[in-house]
């Protein structure tokens, strides 16, 4: 585990796998919870950063959740990888947050965590506060699609971290050309695991099968009515200034949507940001904080 912050929590799907969530509580807080969801191939310990501060160090802390998806982090693998499909993660989600006794929270989602909260909007719109979009829009673009499709499932396992490092720089330098020594270890370490003798994906690699039927020679269809079914709620774009896959124009057409929309830069960072740097986690915490 990358984390040493938050509790981590074990339930029940509706089909009996067993699924793990990231509980950071800091106790009778009258401030609205934070649930996050992560990428595709991500896990609650990307969150970990930002739970931390909001959590225990802000100046009004609040409690965060932060969810394994099935076949990610510490939630068990599905034999069957067609239940690695969106509704059923939604299905998954829904009871941590019973779990949890969650009825209203804020909802940040980073790329595929983006998706759900789009789905969710109108059939839960009462569990929603206000929305953190983490470089996700409506309109997904073909390279940035095409280039996760060259990674997703694919072994690695590095023989220490300095290795594991270097690779992710290999990979991702070209998008992520302003982190910090400490950034790249954070990357590193969220991304094949903390256990040097065990180095190498934190998910399940069938996850592969989710991109086979994308035909990235025809445009995807747009999500403007998923997004639209947030109007009225507070809702933060956050988009990396080298993302691939949610374009300038794309964001620019979020914001000028409705009023309430706003948007966050974060320079020098690719597909998602990792939302650790101290200028994210301050517009998080103040825009959190405006909304409660």
């Amino acid at each position: 585990m990358a984390s040493a912050g938050g509790e981590s929590r074990y339930y029940a799907a509706a089909d009996c796998l067993r699924l793990h969530l990231r509980d950071y509580d800091p106790g009778a807080v009258p401030a609205t919870p934070l649930v996050c969801l992560a990428g595709l191939t991500r896990s609650a310990d990307d969150f970990d950063p930002l739970a931390q501060n909001l959590a225990f160090k802000a100046a009004v802390p609040r409690r965060v959740i932060a969810f394994d998806y099935r076949g990610r982090g510490l939630s068990d693998h599905d034999p069957d990888w067609r239940h690695y499909d969106l509704a059923t993660e939604r299905a998954d989600i829904l009871a941590g947050l019973a779990l949890c006794g969650i009825d209203q929270a804020h909802v940040l989602g980073t790329s595929r965590g983006g998706l759900h909260i789009m789905a969710m909007a109108a059939p839960h719109r009462a569990l929603f506060r206000s929305v953190i979009l983490n470089d996700i829009g409506p309109v997904l673009e073909p390279d940035g699609l095409a280039r996760i499709k060259t990674y997703v499932g694919r072994q690695v396992h590095p023989r220490d971290l300095r290795e594991a490092i270097q690779l992710l720089k290999i990979g991702a330098g070209l998008h992520f050309t302003a982190l910090s020594p400490e950034e790249w270890h954070l990357f590193a370490t969220t991304t094949f695991g903390t256990d040097e003798a065990h180095l190498g994906l934190r998910y399940d690699p069938a996850l592969a099968h989710l991109l086979d039927s994308f035909d990235l020679t025809k445009p995807l269809p747009a999500l403007w009515d998923q997004f639209d079914a947030l109007r009225g709620l507070p809702v933060l774009t956050i988009r990396g200034e080298n993302s691939d896959l949610l374009s300038v124009a794309t964001t620019a057409a979020m914001a000028a949507r409705w009023d309430g929309c706003e948007t966050h830069l974060v320079p020098g960072q690719g597909h998602a940001p990792l939302l650790a740097d101290e200028a994210s986690m301050t517009r998080i915490e103040a825009f959190l904080a405006a909304n409660d």
